[in-house]
């Protein structure tokens, strides 16, 4: 850690020097303005003029990648908050191979706000719409939760109904999932890049970001855990498990409860509230038994339904899991502020 002195210039007028390393870096002269923020815990942050730019524009050179490569390497560029993306061959091919070509518009297809704005055989241009200030964090995490509730939801209907359809909407529902995951990624990057940015996707400063990534990957992976029960819905005989309808009503009952439960542990997070991270806790300790309680009443089955019933459940176990760990992070968020039960002196 660098130290500055402070010094007086007047009577009510404190000031420091930049580093001259950091000025050079952000092309800041003498003359120039910038911006100072104040943050919490006593931070104060200086930004350069560039801090306002709408983003960078980033060059992906695909010689030498295989398409897999190019699609990553895209969806990596976006998480990073580029604006343009221009991809393109290198010196020694004529033109883009109909892979890579293939790898921009599949990565097009799982990015929200990306659409290709430019094409040459040498290079196409990809360009980001997604401006910060139509989200907040906040939503995102809630709209993201609620797909994944959703997508349960139909699964579980799914099996106690005999409904293929409903399976196959569930994991249609998967990409916008994944969707509203890698956004979450980009304003957190971004955010993380530009303080100004923390105030316009809805935090006060950038001490919740890590949370916020955890949380946002706790909820991508419930959204798995419905996938895998829509999987088992599509591959079952009759599409439907084997048990008895009163097991199914059980399953139904507990898919209730971690729904409860996941909606419950982003509200504790997306409000700091202590209160509601302390009822996620309690009530998963009313249904942390639940999957090996309905495990052990079933009637003897072959391996394979057997193996399906337990899939369905040990998802729903998981689901319950990362509600948990999603109230965890929910109380750090909470307890770092004052409240009835904290004072930070």
């Amino acid at each position: 850690m660098e130290t500055r002195k402070v010094q007086r210039l007047g009577p009510s007028t404190l000031a420091m020097t930049l580093p001259a390393e950091w000025a050079g870096e952000y092309n800041v002269e003498k003359g120039d303005e910038v911006s100072l923020r104040l943050g919490g815990k006593g931070t104060l942050t200086v930004l350069p003029e560039s801090a306002h730019s709408e983003g960078t524009e980033a060059v992906i050179t695909t010689s030498g990648l295989d398409a897999d490569s190019v699609e990553r390497a895209i969806i990596a560029q976006y998480v990073l908050g580029r604006r343009i993306i221009h991809v393109e061959v290198g010196e020694n091919k004529p033109t883009l191979p109909s892979n890579h070509i293939n790898a921009v518009y599949n990565a097009e297809t799982q990015l929200m706000g990306l659409g290709v704005v430019e094409e040459t055989p040498e290079r196409i241009t990809i360009r980001c719409s997604v401006d910060p200030e139509d989200f907040t964090l906040d939503n995102l995490l809630e709209r993201l939760e609620s797909t994944g509730s959703t997508m349960r939801n139909e699964a579980i209907r799914s099996l106690a109904h005999e409904n293929p359809d409903l399976a196959q909407r569930a994991l249609n529902r998967e990409r916008q999932a994944n969707k509203i995951f890698v956004l979450v990624l980009r304003l957190l990057f971004t955010a993380y890049q530009n303080p100004n940015l923390a105030r316009s996707v809805g935090l006060n400063d950038s001490f919740p970001l890590i949370g916020y990534r955890s949380v946002a990957k706790n909820l991508e992976l419930t959204a798995d855990n419905a996938e895998d029960i829509a999987e088992t819905a599509l591959k079952a005989e009759g599409h439907a498990l084997n048990v008895e309808s009163e097991t199914m009503r059980r399953i139904r009952e507990y898919t209730e409860e971690v729904n409860e439960l996941t909606e419950l542990a982003v509200e504790s997070a997306v409000e700091r509230d202590y209160q509601t991270a302390i009822e996620v806790k309690k009530r998963f300790g009313e249904v942390e038994n639940r999957e090996r309680d309905i495990l052990a009443d079933l009637p003897e089955m072959q391996n394979t339904q057997l193996l399906q019933s337990r899939e369905v459940l040990v998802s729903l176990d998981e689901t319950a899991r990362y509600a948990v760990r999603n109230a965890e992070i929910a109380t750090n968020l909470a307890l770092d502020e004052e409240s009835d039960h904290i004072t930070l002196q």
